[in-house]
């Protein structure tokens, strides 16, 4: 296995060896260039980036799920993502599934020596009931925690197709999985710090992947959330406001549509489009799949 200190994400960075002497204007203008170089890390791998939202569509159209695994930041923005898509895309919350070493305590206080078990991810996924039809995208800034490395063997071994995310090149665990993703970007304003630059980047990936798929199957109608969960006054009123954006009603409409549909915002734009009743619309939309331009289509 690659030696830490000669990875990407464990050198220094010569633009901040005298941090500890900067203000705090130029520790936040250091900071900034320095997070501006992700975006053009992450151009250079929009290819890979798209095949991972073509394999993670095709799982979930195939009843399979999205499962995140990995260790520290990584994991906890595993995590994070999979926690976001059930509000967000009206989805079930174990479609997207997020397993970080050493368990949920993890997410919050590090658990010592779980990101190095060659064993614990296999009971993890074991325990999540790991199938055939779940893709499972490996996450590790230095691309060599054992953890995912083993992780990813074993989804390979149960038939899943696998993704890894790195932020070095020639990573161990992008060897062990379908699909690499290599995103390098460089040395970390402190050294090895890879909650920074390297997080970044993999935060937006993982933004790309779960939303690239949510859309895949409809999800999403033009831009808007049309699947977005009702829990409080806040998604309430942006569910009128979507309503009201996709069909061009007025607000009062809006709200009249939403009750017949039992909060459901997909109903209520059908039976705005097609001036439908609830039962009716939701008939076209459960042969569509769920998904409204294949309504307005047929």
């Amino acid at each position: 296995m690659i030696e830490l200190d000669k990875l990407a994400t464990e050198q220094r960075n010569p633009e901040s060896v005298n941090l500890d002497q900067m203000t705090p204007m130029e520790i936040a203008s250091l900071m900034n260039r320095e997070d501006g170089k992700v975006i053009a890390a992450i151009n250079d791998v929009l290819p890979q980036v798209a095949k991972a939202i073509e394999m993670a569509t095709a799982a979930l159209k195939c009843g399979g799920r999205i499962i995140y695994i990995g260790a520290g930041t990584s994991g906890r923005l595993g995590v994070l993502d999979a926690a976001e898509c059930p509000p967000t895309f009206g989805v079930d919350p174990g479609l997207v599934v997020g397993i970080i070493a050493g368990g949920k305590s993890a997410i919050i206080q590090a658990v010592e020596g779980a990101e190095d078990s060659k064993t614990l991810c296999e009971q993890d996924l074991k325990e999540a009931g790991l199938t055939p039809g779940d893709i499972v995208i490996g996450l590790a800034a230095s691309g060599r925690t054992p953890y995912v490395v083993y992780g990813l063997k074993y989804a390979a071994s149960v038939g899943c197709r696998t993704v890894a995310v790195a932020c070095c090149r020639n990573s161990v665990i992008c060897k062990e999985a379908d699909l690499a993703i290599e995103v390098i970007t460089g040395p970390e304003v402190i050294t090895g710090s890879t909650r920074l630059k390297a997080g970044t980047a993999q935060k937006l990936i993982l933004n790309m992947i779960s939303t690239g798929s949510m859309v895949g199957i409809g999800k999403v109608y033009r831009n808007l959330m049309v699947d977005v969960q009702q829990t409080n006054e806040k998604l309430r009123a942006r569910a009128q406001s979507i309503t009201i954006d996709a069909t061009g009603c007025t607000r009062e409409e809006a709200k009249k549509a939403l009750e017949e549909s039992d909060g459901n915002v997909k109903t209520a734009i059908i039976m705005l489009l097609l001036n439908a009743d609830a039962d009716t619309a939701r008939r076209k939309l459960q042969a569509s799949g769920g998904v409204i331009r294949k309504v307005l289509e047929n």
